[in-house]
């Protein structure tokens, strides 16, 4: 797929689940902040319970950009550790690399952060990762290969140009961006993770 098709993929998706999945979406999501299609402007019909929910769980799954099972195999995990199954779901796909590398500001979009982990840019306590599915640990340290930082993408995240698209970094991010840096402090809370979706209603999705 080239980059416009897919740009225009995310934008179309955006205007469907109601959010902007990337700062290109942003623009047209407020030029026309309906859903796509010939019946995009009209009133929406009231909504069953599962497409409700059927909603929340493609939102939660878009803005990680996750196939289906990754995104049921990650609710298996949360639904066996303690405390509140939707709360879990989220912190642990937020402690992926590649969400990690986007919050952190050395990437753009999830898109950019997943390709800077496939093409072995991105180190993890200095050993090359090429997954972006590895979960991180808190005080683990996340970096930008040396070789790669004089490249002119990481130049451009180095100087703070992602900084205005993005949410501002979380507190359980530690980033040096001049250094393309940073360091998981802790586990990350719900709260803190800027991600739009009801998550209990993707529990009730799953659980059904």
């Amino acid at each position: 797929m080239t980059a416009v098709k897919r740009s225009r993929r995310q934008v179309r998706l955006s205007r469907a689940l109601g959010i902007a999945l990337t700062p290109k979406a942003v623009k047209h999501f407020e030029k026309r902040p309906y859903p796509p299609g010939e019946h995009g402007r009209a009133r929406r019909r009231t909504e069953s319970d599962y497409a409700v929910r059927l909603r929340e769980k493609q939102r939660l799954r878009a803005q990680y950009m996750l196939r289906e099972k990754q995104l049921a195999s990650a609710y298996e995990a949360a639904r066996k550790a303690p405390g509140l199954t939707g709360e879990a779901l989220v912190e642990n796909l937020e402690t992926r690399l590649d969400a990690l590398v986007l919050r952190a500001g050395f990437a753009r979009t999830i898109l950019q952060a997943r390709q800077a982990v496939t093409h072995r840019h991105i180190l993890v306590d200095g050993k090359i990762v090429d997954r972006p599915s590895f979960r991180v640990k808190p005080g683990q340290t996340l970096q930008v290969k040396p070789k790669s930082q004089a490249t002119t993408p990481f130049q451009v995240a180095a100087a703070g140009a992602h900084r205005d698209v993005l949410p501002a970094v979380p507190g359980y991010l530690d980033v040096q961006l001049e250094k393309l840096t940073a360091v998981l402090t802790r586990h990350p809370k719900r709260a803190e993770v800027p991600v739009t979706c009801e998550v209990q209603l993707v529990v009730e999705y799953y659980a059904r």
